[in-house]
């Protein structure tokens, strides 16, 4: 652990897909213990604590600290950990990292949920008042009230309100900044991240209504009201945030996987599929998710010139068995032979005469295939 490293608790196998999960104000880590398990069998899951919170030191932010200083907190992390893109939940405070991500540096995430959040927390003097309150006072009379803001009925969690008694008044402080300054509704259309807001219907914080304005703003997200949750849902209905996080995130892998379909065809994904051991299944998972279910749905080039591209690098690394797959593919993206053959000869230039040889060969035996398919033969 460095100095200016949020800290945080990594599960799961190292190279499966990331999940970084962001905490509420005044909890741990902790308020994840019944859901991070869960998801680590099929993602690398890291959570992290607030400055001033858990094992982070305090001092990572200080008195007028926004929620942009906390974000860039956690692509340290995310840089720190070699994440490069990566999946994104956080309740509260929390989600409001995840949205501010998603606004402004979306090519990092993957996906986001925001839980029990808000894309403004009630205006900025209450949080001013609460800050200085605690500044003054330390953190006595909010751990006090505490129950009630956080679970419905006679739930709690012994362990999340030790851990707020003892966060550091000055870090908790700071994120009360953090909070006062926030306010993200009039960018909420600007995010294309696949975007799923989870609400508590018993939350006094952060009530459904709050979740409903980022859900009806921002294009395709999707919304899910948990009964009985107050606003820590993932430490009061655990089962409940697990489930609508894997629809989720499975959501994802499931655009790939239709994609990979279209772009390569039934046959070749089920044999795929059909042959996939515990071994390799999060190597399927990793292509449906990023290969199929990120780059080949970026709209900045058509799925036309995505196979002249991957032409081109298959040639040049003298992959023969999947450039036949991609030249059928290329036929399904609307290339005619013609511009397959261009493609071909321009790669002798680039890649080497030998290369663009056995390229012309592949590329021959797959379209006369083809060929002889359409006749009927």
């Amino acid at each position: 652990m460095t100095g200016n490293l949020l800290a945080h608790r990594d599960e799961g196998a190292a190279g499966a897909p990331p999940l970084l999960l962001g905490p509420s104000l005044g909890t741990s880590s902790a308020l994840w213990d019944r859901v991070a398990p869960e998801l680590s069998v099929t993602h690398r899951v890291v959570r992290w604590d607030l400055p001033g919170h858990g094992g982070s030191p305090a001092g990572l932010i200080g008195p007028g600290a926004t929620v942009a200083d906390l974000a860039d907190l956690v692509l340290t992390l995310a840089d720190a950990l070699g994440a490069e893109r990566f999946g994104y939940a956080g309740v509260s405070l929390g989600g409001a990292v995840g949205l501010h991500l998603a606004v402004h540096h979306p090519g990092r995430l993957t996906s986001l949920t925001a839980i029990c959040s808000s894309a403004h927390f009630g205006g900025e003097a209450p949080w001013r008042e609460r800050a200085e309150q605690v500044r003054r006072e330390g953190l006595g009379r909010l751990v006090e009230s505490a129950q009630a803001r956080w679970f419905a009925g006679d739930f709690t969690v012994p362990g999340l309100l030790r851990d707020h008694a003892a966060a550091d008044p000055a870090g908790y402080a700071a994120c009360c900044d953090a909070l006062a300054a926030f306010d993200l509704r009039d960018r909420l259309d600007t995010v294309r991240t696949p975007t799923l807001l989870i609400a508590g219907r018993e939350d006094p914080a952060t009530p459904p209504a709050h979740l409903r304005e980022i859900a009806d703003a921002v294009p395709g997200a999707a919304l899910v009201e948990i009964p009985g949750a107050s606003h820590l849902a993932p430490a009061q209905c655990p089962e409940a945030v697990v489930a609508a996080l894997r629809g989720h995130l499975d959501g994802v892998a499931g655009l790939g996987t239709r994609v990979r379909r279209e772009v390569l065809g039934d046959e070749h994904v089920d044999r795929a599929r059909a042959r996939q051991t515990p071994f390799t299944a999060r190597f399927q998972d990793f292509i449906s998710r990023y290969a199929w279910g990120e780059i080949w749905t970026d709209p900045t080039l058509s799925r036309r010139e995505r196979s002249m591209i991957t032409l081109t690098a298959l040639v040049a690394h003298g992959h023969h068995d999947e450039l036949a797959l991609h030249v059928r593919a290329a036929l399904r993206n609307g290339l005619t032979p013609e511009e397959i053959g261009a493609v071909l000869l321009q790669t002798a230039v680039y890649c080497g005469v030998p290369a663009a040889n056995a390229a012309f060969a592949t590329a021959q035996r797959v379209l006369a295939e083809e060929l002889r398919e359409d006749d009927g033969g």
